[in-house]
């Protein structure tokens, strides 16, 4: 299979350190410890590459920067789960590569737990880094990847800012960018007949990104924006917020937040503002708020890629059966199983291999959703195209899925969303 490299950055390559192979698949509990595996992702070295660059590597490392900790915590159970179903699965398929897993812990961007966690994963050999979930902490320790050249792939990064950073084709996402679940949020809240819009905004790159294409979407539909309002992470009173943008008299809000949204909810509801005018996004769609009953009974939200159907949820149940939710599991399990079919596509696992094949076993080829599928046709010497459960993955030069599922969501008296249908998007339209 011809393999496509991104070359947007100018940052040196480092020959690739290939380690030896552990046996078996190890998966390693969240936060373990451990010995470390020999190094099989990057460990400095001239620009040119080695003899050493030239051999096969049999061990593919997975570590995650996941959210154990922090105001997107709720978001790590089915992330954690997603990784190791895939896991689970690759070792069901007889994967040809030894498999081990190193979970660590993100935190939020109040802290600088992720940092430590990348640097842990670099010293174990990672390969492939699933994370972070929140885009503001991913942008604290994506040079540390890239330099050490290991392989990042978000299942919830959506900042469009990562679609030019200077990455040397290191950085990857199963998520779609923001220009997309903002043009939908700006479209629901429009189409729902809300002439004034305004919005609440988390300030880090994932909630200005946001805000920036729901606000265009909005005025494009013939809406107005009459207010917009920032808050720093970890902000607890939001009671001048609330005030500024209530004297606009929107019609609907806006509420791109994370944790914080336990915060900004009844100061909407002290202010007599209608759950029915409430919206959330990805970093705030959550069953876990405790609320009286009834509090968001109508508020409506959006969460990139599909749903999980029941026979995947099951599956990941299985993983963890204290899942709560499900959101971006999905996009965990494909972000592995995506860089394993491209170190299978390209007959070793380090980590400039599967950045080598990660767009080829995305797009053009036969298509293929279950592994050991994709697996046998990549062994008969087919070029393959991986759709996933997350729905379509057709990666661009940037690492950026071209076209997703982004899904609409609405509460009901116990608090609780279920789905109400979602729309198809592409960034090439």
């Amino acid at each position: 299979m011809q393999s496509f490299l991104r070359t947007k950055g100018q940052r040196p390559r480092r020959a690739a350190a290939l380690g030896a192979a552990t046996a078996g698949i190890l998966l390693l509990a969240a936060c373990s410890g451990g010995g470390a595996p020999a190094p099989s992702g990057s460990a400095g070295g001239s620009e040119a590459p080695t003899e050493a660059a030239t051999e096969v590597d049999t061990s593919f490392v997975v570590g995650t920067i996941l959210p154990q900790t922090g105001n997107l915590g709720y978001l790590g159970p089915p992330e954690f789960a997603g990784v190791d179903l895939a896991v689970a699965d690759l070792a069901a398929a007889g994967f040809e590569f030894d498999v081990t897993v190193e979970h660590r812990d993100s935190g939020d961007t109040t802290t600088d737990i992720a940092t430590q966690s990348a640097g842990e994963l670099i010293s174990a050999g990672a390969d492939i880094v699933v994370g972070a979930a929140s885009s503001g902490v991913s942008f604290t320790f994506i040079d540390q990847l890239i330099d050490a050249q290991v392989v990042q792939i978000s299942p919830a990064n959506t900042s469009p800012d990562f679609s030019d950073y200077e990455d040397d084709g290191f950085y990857w996402r199963t998520a779609p960018s923001d220009v997309l679940q903002g043009r939908v949020l700006g479209n629901l809240m429009t189409s729902d007949g809300a002439a004034n819009v305004a919005f609440i905004t988390i300030n880090d790159p994932y909630g200005t990104g946001l805000e920036e294409n729901a606000r265009m979407a909005v005025e494009a539909a013939g809406g107005t924006v009459t207010g917009s309002v920032l808050y720093n992470p970890g902000d607890t009173n939001f009671t001048t917020q609330v005030q500024e943008i209530m004297a606009g008299q929107p019609d609907a809000i806006g509420i791109l937040a994370f944790a914080e949204t336990a915060q900004i909810v009844p100061a909407l509801v002290t202010q007599g503002f209608p759950a029915s005018g409430m919206y959330f996004v990805d970093g705030n769609l959550s069953n876990s708020y405790n609320f009286p009953e009834g509090t968001l009974d109508g508020a409506k939200g959006t969460l990139p890629g599909n749903p999980a159907d029941d026979t995947f949820r099951e599956r990941l149940l299985e993983q963890d059966p204290n899942l709560q939710d499900y959101s971006y599991g999905p996009e965990s399990y494909d972000a592995v199983i995506l860089a394993a079919l491209a170190a299978a596509t390209g007959g070793s696992a380090d980590s400039v291999t599967i950045r080598d094949n990660m767009q080829a076993v995305s797009t053009e080829g036969t298509k293929c959703t279950e592994v050991a599928e994709c697996l046998q046709l990549i062994a008969d010497g087919e070029d393959i195209d991986y759709d996933g459960p997350s729905g379509p993955i057709e990666f661009d030069e940037n690492g950026d899925p071209t076209e997703a599922y982004i899904g609409i969501y609405q509460y009901g008296a116990d608090n609780k969303y279920t789905f109400l249908t979602s729309e198809f998007g592409s960034l090439n339209e």
